[in-house]
């Protein structure tokens, strides 16, 4: 008969395992409280006490404080640990005080955005007072959109929803803007990127209208651990921060577990499947009913574990008793799910990092991460999904064969060592500001010397004057165009002629389903490409580039695609430059040509190749910023053949590398050797941003050159293999220790 294990027993159980090469403890803290000030409302007191808070933690006290006597804040502190009172507290004491207060929410999600309203009505019922919280995103109906308008005491949105349907009908939300005093900025941490520039300036327009009506709003905004919460959040709201990071929150003991799946074919240095081993390690918690959530990275990812999982387990406890949870589930669906989690009915949940932002799922026990998330903040995040308050908790990252995974379980102090890393944003980014004014033009006119952010626009107002946008009038510039700026404008990408996606898998109910850059498209939606959305796999059927349509059909099958580019990169203007003895590290404005060329089939469970075919595509082109480094002296004995392959593996380190350290995703940035730089003939490493103009990441990479290098050759030395192999440089190089030339050439770098 089988008998059930607790979680302590199968913590013991694991300390044995062969493949563990790490094993990290996190003591438990006991909360740290202060009274609850007098000046709360009783009915806000008895609101809290009912849900049985009768004190606040550190942070939630000197949040109250400071927001009380007339300050902005960003409050920073982990998962799980009650952010949300440091904005509900004085938001509602603000609207108790005055029925005339209004408040402005903003989530980065819509599916957060309606978890924090369920949790805000609950605290609004139990004080008895009339306050109307309402969220409006596109889900909100038509009938109650008046309403919102007209009597919302909270507004709760998204960036999108903001930029696109609040702030161009300002003349509908007088009420809103003319009594504004709070605007929260929760989640602040993932506004960052091009999504971030572009929230910065959407926040710009927000403060210009508050003025127009004569409201002048605090900001409160929270987020999860990263390195410079205060200046990210003093970038994005153009207003001096105070920092209250004095988190009060209890946590129990909590171990932190790096797991290395068995190598099984030694020559390759190939790994077991990452996602093989996960389904054991779940299986093992699930069978013993220890509540479990498992991250994986992409949503094709979410279904293969999952229905893997439902198929292991439901001769023991039920199939039904493990969920998925991802984009395009509706919100319903969701709601569901996560009620499940809160009341123990569902055991175990498979999740992209939707679960990872703060939707209330209750106390998980243990967590395990599909291979790296990608940043120290990211995974730090996903951990705090379970002990959410006291017991013990175990997280499990289970790595891939990747080079960045395989580089994180290496060097594990690393991760434990080192702070969160920056966000970056660039609002000053010359496409992005300049899709914002005219956004803020159609607002409101804008006068000569006005300030938008800390720039002065007068000379980029002359200019939409020519190009027929704007009709100045004295020193008055004017809308003067038919168009609606704002719905041609996308907050996620920086470049606006995007490529329209098509679903054509029911004929009798074509419908578009997404939009893509450029750029991105000609290596994710050429011909016979799998495209992944919501969950779903598609296979696109024609690329239409002329008219910028991507046809797609519904499919299923285990392998994912992945283009070839042929790249030419011309230096446009060198900003910044450092000579050394080999080399010579340059960063400034490039020209990128770049022409898709073939496409490989990679399966899904082992990376392998299965297939490839050819891309005819018009060559794009793009102005960017970039970081290059010339290598002046090498080793004669080097063939021109193997030393681009040598570069090439070095490029192919780099690119995982790099956005563990300047905190991007892998797609926004690119890396790209040339044998011969068409401006000084000598070999050369790219790395350049993958967005017109630019987005800062590029310069980062300048400025912690040496820090990235010396992560590549970390990652190479403490590869297991010999000469080479897909979790370094990518492969053998013939006739040579590729591994060793390979940490030659970065030392001389």
């Amino acid at each position: 008969m089988f008998r059930k294990k607790d979680l302590s027993q199968l913590i013991m159980e694991l300390r044995g395992n062969e493949n563990i090469i790490n094993w990290h403890e996190v003591a438990p803290q006991e909360a740290q409280t202060r009274a609850i000030p007098e000046s709360v409302d009783p009915r806000i007191r008895l609101a809290l006490a009912n849900r049985g808070i009768e004190q606040l933690y550190t942070h939630q006290h000197t949040a109250y404080e400071t927001i009380r006597i007339g300050e902005n804040i960003v409050a920073v502190t982990p998962t799980a640990s009650g952010k949300t009172l440091c904005y509900n507290l004085p938001v509602l004491q603000a609207i108790a005080e005055d029925d005339g207060s209004r408040a402005l929410y903003l989530f980065p999600t819509k599916a957060l955005a309606q978890d924090q309203k369920s949790e805000l009505n609950e605290i609004i019922a139990e004080m008895g007072i009339d306050i109307k919280s309402f969220t409006y995103d596109g889900d909100t109906a038509p009938a109650i959109r008046q309403l919102v308008r007209t009597a919302g005491h909270i507004v709760i949105t998204n960036p999108d929803m903001l930029h696109s349907a609040i702030l161009p009908h300002h003349t509908k939300w007088i009420s809103l803007f003319s009594n504004l005093k709070y605007i929260v900025i929760d989640e602040l941490h993932t506004y960052r990127g091009v999504f971030g520039s572009h929230v910065a300036n959407v926040v710009r327009r927000l403060k210009r209208i508050c003025k127009f009506y004569g409201s002048n709003p605090l900001f409160i905004c929270t987020s999860a651990t990263i390195a410079n919460p205060k200046e990210l959040a003093e970038q994005l709201t153009g207003q001096p921060m105070r920092l209250i990071d004095d988190n009060g929150a209890p946590r129990g003991r909590k171990h932190f577990v790096f797991y290395n799946p068995p190598i099984v074919n030694k020559a390759l240095n190939i790994r077991k499947s990452a996602v093989v081993e996960v389904n054991r390690l779940a299986r093992d918690f699930l069978t013993n009913k220890v509540q479990t959530i498992v991250f994986a990275r992409s949503r094709v990812r979410v279904e293969i574990i999952l229905s893997h999982l439902q198929e292991l387990i439901k001769n023991d406890i039920g199939s039904k008793s493990i969920r998925g949870y991802r984009g395009g589930y509706l919100p319903n669906q969701r709601r569901e799910i996560e009620r499940g989690l809160r009341n123990g009915d569902i055991l175990g949940v498979v999740s992209t990092n939707a679960l990872e932002l703060g939707v209330d799922i209750g106390q998980l026990q243990v967590c395990i991460m599909t291979g790296y998330p990608g940043s120290v903040a990211s995974t730090w995040q996903q951990a705090g999904r379970a002990g959410r308050r006291h017991g013990e908790a175990l997280v499990v990252m289970v790595a891939s064969n990747t080079p960045i995974d395989q580089y994180i379980v290496q060097n594990p102090e690393y991760f434990f060592d080192r702070s969160p890393e920056s966000a970056r944003i660039n609002p000053e980014n010359l496409i992005i500001l300049v899709d914002h004014l005219r956004c803020a033009a159609y607002e409101l006119p804008l006068t000569k010397g006005e300030q938008f952010g800390p720039l002065e626009i007068t000379e980029i107002l002359e200019y939409l004057v020519d190009e027929k946008v704007l009709h100045q009038a004295g020193d008055t510039f004017y809308w003067a165009n038919q168009s609606f700026p704002a719905s041609e404008i996308s907050l996620r990408s920086a470049a606006q002629e995007n490529v329209v996606i098509v679903d054509q898998s029911d004929l009798a109910n074509v419908k578009i389903i997404g939009e893509m850059d450029r750029f991105s498209a000609m290596t994710l939606l050429h011909d016979e490409a799998i495209y992944l959305h919501e969950g779903v796999q598609y296979q696109v059927e024609k690329l239409d580039w002329d008219h910028k349509k991507a046809y797609v059909r519904e499919v299923n099958v285990e392998y994912y695609t992945d283009a070839n580019l042929a790249v030419k990169l011309v230096v446009l203007e060198k900003d910044r430059t450092e000579s050394r003895r080999f080399s010579t590290i340059n960063q400034g404005e490039v020209r990128v040509n770049a022409m898709p060329t073939i496409f490989k089939k990679i399966r899904l469970s082992s990376f392998e190749n299965i297939g490839y075919g050819p891309i005819n595509l018009p060559e794009e082109e793009l102005h960017t910023s970039a970081t290059w480094i010339e290598l002046k002296e090498i080793d004669p004995s080097l063939g021109t053949k193997t030393l681009e392959q040598l570069l090439i593996g070095i490029s192919n380190v780099l690119r995982h590398i790099v956005p563990i350290h300047v905190m991007c995703d892998r797609s926004d940035i690119h890396v790209v050797s040339q044998i011969r730089a068409e401006h000084t003939q000598l070999p050369t490493l790219f790395i350049y941003d993958h967005y017109p103009g630019g987005i800062g990441l590029a310069e980062d990479v300048y400025k912690r050159f040496d820090e990235i290098k010396a992560a590549a050759r970390n990652l190479i030395k403490k590869c297991p293999c010999e000469d080479g192999c897909p979790s370094c440089i990518g492969t053998e190089i013939e006739g040579i220790s590729g591994k060793h030339k390979s940490l030659e050439l970065l030392g001389a770098i």
